[in-house]
């Protein structure tokens, strides 16, 4: 199937202010985007630099211009169409086995504080079968522990307050699933993207960039989905960290205004790829 994906965002800045911006697609789906509007930026005259960070993510920098700026995006990219994929036999590997490029997402970091909870961690799942049993046995507790609500949303909310808090948005849902593997040895990744309302019913809210986040299990990446808790179709990756702290969509250095903020992700009729695959 194909997807059209994109984001119109607007800031204000009263002086010139750095910004460096997440919001390409992962380089790892760059293969599947059929057609692209490139992030672009107004004013135009504004230069804007590329580059890829540690964790293998396309950013932008530059610097915008006392006023409003604008980061706009657009695209389609094909997608097989299939939900997350589930393996329940998937196992965990020992930390002293683990690849040296994933112990670091073993560690604790910025919004996953593992010193805080791994006590807890050990006793809520230190029975529950290993492997892709407790991952999922996380996240039916993350779920279940935090009502999500937009009205609810905290930039400086960590795993540790949202266990205790019960409230909050999708980044809190991954970085509490998060935290709680990696208390139990399990390496685990923030990720985030697009997440349109495909094969679900149609989310009256308007449509947001969406945080879940993926578990090292069996010698790959698997997808977990707190918030959702299910297996879920059309996924775009836009990047990768330890945490929010590692990949914000838009990040300055100094003070903004968020003047508008617009995001979609729609699956295209089957003509336009039946059109496609003719020509």
């Amino acid at each position: 199937m194909l997807i059209r994906f994109g984001y119109e965002l607007r800031v204000a800045v009263t002086q010139p202010t750095p910004f460096v911006c997440l919001l390409d697609v992962h380089p790892e789906r760059r293969g599947d985007i059929r057609s692209e509007y490139p992030f672009s930026i107004r004013p135009h005259s504004v230069p804007v630099a590329r580059y890829v960070d540690g964790f293998g993510n396309i950013c932008r920098r530059f610097v915008a211009p006392v006023g409003e700026t604008t980061m706009r995006g657009d695209g389609i990219i094909f997608d097989p169409g299939a939900p997350d994929a589930v393996a329940p036999s998937a196992s965990e590997i020992p930390v002293a086995e683990l690849p040296h490029d994933v112990l670091v997402y073993l560690l604790g970091s910025r919004y996953c504080e593992t010193d805080k909870l791994s006590e807890r961690a050990w006793a809520m799942f230190g029975s529950t079968p290993s492997g892709w049993g407790r991952v999922k046995a996380i996240c039916d507790f993350v779920h279940g522990q935090i009502a999500f609500n937009y009205q609810d949303a905290r930039a400086t909310r960590t795993a540790a307050e949202a266990i205790e808090e019960r409230k909050g948005v999708c980044r809190d849902y991954a970085h509490l699933a998060i935290a709680l593997c990696r208390c139990l040895n399990i390496p685990a990744r923030y990720v985030n993207g697009y997440l349109g309302d495909i094969g679900v019913p149609k989310d009256p809210a308007p449509m947001d960039f969406s945080a879940w986040f993926e578990a090292y299990l069996g010698g790959s990446w698997y997808t977990f989905d707190a918030r959702h808790n299910k297996p879920r179709i059309g996924r775009i990756v836009i990047a990768r960290g330890r945490d929010a702290t590692d990949v914000p969509l838009v990040n300055s250095f100094g003070l903004h205004m968020l003047t508008s903020f617009r995001v979609w992700t729609d699956e295209m009729p089957d003509s336009i790829l039946k059109a496609g695959q003719a020509a």
